[in-house]
């Protein structure tokens, strides 16, 4: 989505202030039968509502018919701004759309676009009768001195006809800014009333801004993934070979002198050593399990590695978004691990469920308790992790224990 430009209406009056003075005429003009037909059906179907309230669905079917013709002749009038002035009117934001009619009635009343439509719909034939008053007026009386202009011409000579004439010329000047202030006022109220206003452009930005941190988030979590099967398929590879040729040489060069044995006992170790080490690494990346087989299987590893009893109870029908699987996966892992450094707990267990268009899951341990947000980075990064899926998460951990994190994750 592209950034919203919030702009006066004065700035979006300049877009048509060159537009040919005969299409803003043809503005004005079309714009009567427009207006006038949208004040009919409004008050047409309003009335319908008023008289025969009593039959209760007649006003449930004409206020739905008002709230499918507003939006119509919004569209009406925005084409038209567009196609003689140039002059392009944002749409409005749809609302979320439902399949009950009282329902779309209730929302769309609810909704202050549709109140700020109606009233453009109420205000154009005013504006629209002046303006072709004012326009037509000014035209015919151009046209008229002209005439008369010519008809003294040819009477009495250039000098009878110096005064239409000079009416005239004044009118030809004075035709283009009376159409140009007409229109001008004809898109302050639209710009007003038709277009989103302060509180829609701003939820749009919002929504823009929502989605390009989605799309980050997403970016990142598939470079994890992909430095994890680079150094899953290359770097640990050749560890893993070396540590077994190193393994080797180890068991059958047993005449070797004592200080080149100790040497390539003391490689040998040194490459189990990195081997290990980058497996957790790999495994911190993001771990390849997790995309194969899912959140329980990945989840059963991180419990088994533990270094105290983990109860885990995962219920997950369907599986959520990689993002959200992966926010998931590190916030375990992560709370096992600050359980194991910080908690002194004997126990912990972990429960994941999927219900509602969310992923709920919470860790439990019988440690001493005391944790908080400020406490350090661990549970600050869970927090800032949890976030950047628009997920919440809460720790209840009075001191002396027990400890409870709890995390909710958007699964739409």
């Amino acid at each position: 989505m592209n950034d919203v430009e919030v702009l006066t209406p004065w700035h979006r009056i300049r877009a048509h202030w060159s537009a040919p003075t005969w299409l803003r005429t043809a503005h004005v003009v079309t714009g009567v039968p427009i207006a006038l037909a949208a004040l009919a059906v409004i008050l047409g179907l309003v009335a319908a509502s008023v008289v025969l309230v009593w039959t209760l669905v007649v006003p449930v079917v004409a206020l739905s018919l008002l709230t499918w013709a507003v939006p119509l002749f919004t569209r009406l009038q925005r084409a038209r701004f567009q196609a003689f002035l140039g002059v392009e009117i944002p749409r409005l934001p749809r609302p979320q759309g439902t399949r009950n009619p009282l329902g779309r009635l209730v929302r769309a009343a609810r909704t202050g676009n549709t109140w700020r439509q109606l009233a453009y719909h109420l205000l154009a034939p005013l504006i629209g009768l002046v303006g072709f008053l004012g326009v037509v007026t000014a035209w015919a009386a151009c046209l008229v001195a002209i005439g008369a202009a010519v008809h003294l011409w040819r009477v009495g000579g250039a000098w009878y006809a110096a005064l239409p004439a000079g009416v005239a010329l004044a009118l030809l000047v004075a035709v283009p800014w009376v159409t140009r202030g007409i229109t001008a006022l004809d898109v302050i109220a639209a710009e007003a009333l038709l277009g989103p206003n302060t509180s829609d452009l701003l939820a749009q930005r919002v929504e823009s801004l929502r989605e390009s941190r989605a799309e980050v988030v997403d970016a990142a979590d598939a470079e994890r993934r992909r430095l994890e099967r680079d150094l899953h398929d290359g770097a640990q590879q050749r560890l893993v070979s070396l540590a077994m040729n190193l393994g080797m040489a180890r068991a059958t060069l047993t005449d070797l002198p004592d200080p080149a044995r100790e040497v390539l006992v003391n490689a040998h170790e040194e490459a189990k050593q990195a081997l290990k080490e980058l497996r957790d690494l790999v495994r911190g990346l993001h771990p390849a399990v997790l995309n194969d087989q899912g959140l329980d299987a990945a989840l059963s590893g991180v419990a088994a590695r533990a270094p105290f009893p983990v109860r885990l109870n995962v219920d997950v029908p369907e599986r959520a978004s990689p993002t959200v699987e992966a926010v998931a996966f590190f916030v375990v892992s992560e709370a096992l691990t600050n359980i194991a450094k910080h908690a002194r707990a004997s126990r912990a267990e972990v429960v994941v469920r999927h219900r509602d268009g969310s992923l709920r899951l919470s860790v439990h341990d019988d440690g001493r308790g005391g944790a908080r947000l400020n406490g350090g980075t661990g549970l600050r990064g869970l927090a800032q992790r949890v976030g950047s899926v628009d997920g919440t998460l809460d720790i209840d951990s009075p001191a002396g224990g027990p400890t409870t994190i709890t995390v909710e994750l958007p699964c739409e």
